[in-house]
């Protein structure tokens, strides 16, 4: 993260924004405190299609069946 107070940043905002595009967080002082805080914006993960897993799962034939394990308690 750099800091950077407001008088600079009236002379270089252009590098200050190409910053915050790269992925860099750049806090803007005043008065050598906290001011604004320039963040990128992320890009938006594409949401998966409806039915794009399908055949990557299957089922057992057996899968409803009792387990061997709880045998005794039924």
């Amino acid at each position: 993260m750099q800091m950077m107070d407001i008088t600079q940043v009236q002379t270089y905002l252009f590098n200050v924004l190409e910053q915050a595009a790269n992925g860099e967080e750049v806090v803007i002082t005043k008065n050598n405190h906290p001011f604004v805080k320039i963040v990128p914006i992320l890009k938006e993960q594409p949401r998966p299609k409806f039915g794009s897993a399908k055949g990557l799962i299957e089922i057992a034939e057996d899968f409803d069946e009792p387990l061997e394990e709880f045998r005794e308690y039924m």
